[in-house]
C-alpha cells in the first residue's frame, strides 16, 4: 500500500542563542501553494525578524525548495530542508524566524540555529502515517447497520459521514490494500445484501 509519513498537525517552538531568537513554525501541506501560503503568513507574522528562512518537502520528492532568506548561502535553507529529509516526512514546511541579536553566529552556528529550530518544530508537530485509501459509500437497512460499522473498522477504515433516511447511508473511507478484503466480509456479514461503491482514491490518516 502507498504510505508516506507527514506532520500530524502545525506547532511552532524556539529557542535563544547568544541573543538571536530562534522560532522554527511547521506545517502539513498538500500543495506547493499551500506552502507558499504558510510562508507568506509566517513572514507577515513577524516583519520585524531579520530572516525567514523556509523549506518544503513535498511526497515522493518531486519538489523540494529551500531559502536562506538573506544569511549566508547554506547555513539555513538547506540545513532546514535536511532535518525534514533525515525525518522522512513529506508534503511538509518548516519556517524558522530569526530575530538577530547582534552576536554573529558564523557559518557552523547559523547550520546548528537553523538545524535544531527545525527539528523542535517537527518535534512539536509530531508525525502520522498516511496511507492510499478509497472513498466510498454504502447503503444498508437498520439491521444491518450494527454489523457493518465494525467491519469498516477491522479493515483499517473510518467513517466520513452516516446519514438515516428509509435506509442508512455510510460515507467511509478502506485503505486500497483491504478494499477487496472488505467487500468480501461484507458481502457474507449482510448476505449479500450490501456492496460499497468506490467512489475515488485519496490519503488518510492510518490507525
Amino acid at each position: 500500500m502507498e504510505e508516506y509519513l507527514t506532520l500530524r498537525r502545525g506547532a511552532q517552538a524556539g529557542f535563544t542563542e547568544r541573543r538571536s531568537r530562534f522560532v522554527g513554525a511547521a506545517k502539513p501541506v498538500g500543495t506547493e501553494e499551500e506552502a507558499a501560503d504558510f510562508i507568506r503568513a509566517v513572514r507577515a507574522g513577524n516583519r520585524d525578524a531579520r530572516h525567514n528562512a523556509f523549506a518544503f518537502l513535498l511526497r515522493g520528492g518531486r519538489t523540494a525548495r529551500c531559502s536562506d532568506d538573506g544569511e549566508p548561502q547554506g547555513t539555513a535553507g538547506v540545513p532546514i530542508l535536511n532535518v525534514l529529509r533525515k525525518a522522512a516526512v513529506a508534503n511538509a514546511v518548516v519556517v524558522v524566524t530569526r530575530y538577530f541579536g547582534g552576536v554573529l553566529l558564523g557559518a557552523g552556528g547559523l547550520v546548528r540555529a537553523y538545524s535544531h529550530a527545525a527539528s523542535l518544530a517537527l518535534s512539536a508537530a509530531g508525525t502520522v502515517r498516511m496511507g492510499a485509501c478509497f472513498t466510498a459509500k454504502l447503503r444498508c437497512g437498520y439491521g444491518r447497520y450494527g454489523a457493518v460499522l465494525p467491519l469498516i473498522a477491522k479493515h483499517g477504515g473510518g467513517v466520513d459521514g452516516v446519514s438515516y433516511s428509509g435506509r442508512v447511508e455510510i460515507c467511509f473511507h478502506i485503505p486500497c490494500g483491504t478494499a477487496a478484503a472488505f467487500q468480501a466480509a461484507l458481502a457474507d456479514a449482510t448476505c449479500g445484501e450490501c456492496r460499497a461503491s468506490l467512489e475515488g482514491k485519496t490519503f488518510y490518516a492510518l490507525s
